[in-house]
C-alpha cells in the first residue's frame, strides 16, 4: 500500500524524501528507475540488493512487489538503521536488512533469490561467482559500474559464469537545476548497467 510520502503506485520516488548519511551513496531515481526495468520484477520474486547503500532499490522494490521478499545486504551497521528507517518511512515491509560483508554472508541469507542487484565497490568477481550459485534458475542479475575497470572486472565475470543474454548500457542524465538567477542542465555522474539471466 503507498505511503502518505509517496501515494503513488509507480516508481521514481524524488531523492530528497529519502533519509540520507553524508558520504552514503544513493543511487538517483533516474539510474533507480533504469536499474528496476532492467531487474524485471514478478509479483513474487525475491531479490537480492548487495550494497544497499541508503536503501533506495529496496524501497522501490518492495513498494512495486508487496508479495515479494528484498534482502538488503549492507556491511555497515549505521548504514543498515538508515535503510530500516527509510523502508518504515515509506511503510515497506517486506525488506530484510543484513549486516554483512560480501560474499562471506550469502551463505547465510535464508531465501534463494530471483533476482540479484549488485552495487558499490566490492570483491566482484568473487561476489558474482558466489552468487552465481544461488540464483535461481531464469534469474536475473543487475550490476552497476562507475569505472571503465569496473566494466571490464563485471563483462570478464559475466563471460565466465556464461551469463546469457547480456545487456551493457550507460546513463546519460541531466537535470534542470537553478543556481542564483540561471536555469541549467546539470549532469548526473554516467554509470553503466550490466544485466542478463541464468538459464
Amino acid at each position: 500500500m503507498p505511503s502518505s510520502i509517496w501515494p503513488y503506485t509507480t516508481p521514481g520516488i524524488p531523492d530528497d524524501l529519502f533519509e540520507q548519511l553524508p558520504g552514503i551513496p544513493l543511487t538517483k531515481r533516474e539510474v533507480r528507475l533504469l536499474i528496476i526495468s532492467y531487474l524485471r520484477m514478478r509479483p513474487d520474486s525475491v531479490l537480492w540488493d548487495i550494497g544497499a547503500g541508503t536503501g533506495t532499490i529496496p524501497v522501490e522494490t518492495g513498494l512495486l512487489c508487496p508479495q515479494g521478499k528484498v534482502i538488503a545486504v549492507e556491511r555497515d551497521e549505521e548504514v543498515a538503521s538508515l535503510i530500516r528507517r527509510n523502508c518504515s518511512r515509506f511503510g515497506v515491509e517486506n525488506v530484510e536488512v543484513i549486516e554483512g560483508k560480501a560474499p562471506d554472508c550469502l551463505s547465510h541469507l535464508r531465501y534463494r533469490p530471483h533476482r540479484v542487484c549488485i552495487e558499490g565497490g566490492r570483491p566482484i568477481k568473487e561476489t558474482l561467482k558466489e552468487v552465481w550459485e544461488y540464483l535461481q534458475p531464469l534469474g536475473r542479475i543487475v550490476s552497476t559500474a562507475g569505472s571503465l575497470e569496473s566494466l571490464y572486472a563485471l563483462s570478464e565475470s559475466f563471460a565466465e559464469l556464461q551469463v546469457r543474454n547480456v545487456e551493457i548500457v550507460q546513463s546519460s542524465i541531466n537535470r534542470l537545476e537553478k543556481r542564483g538567477v540561471h536555469q541549467n542542465f546539470a549532469a548526473v555522474d554516467p554509470i553503466f548497467i550490466v544485466s542478463g539471466e541464468k538459464l
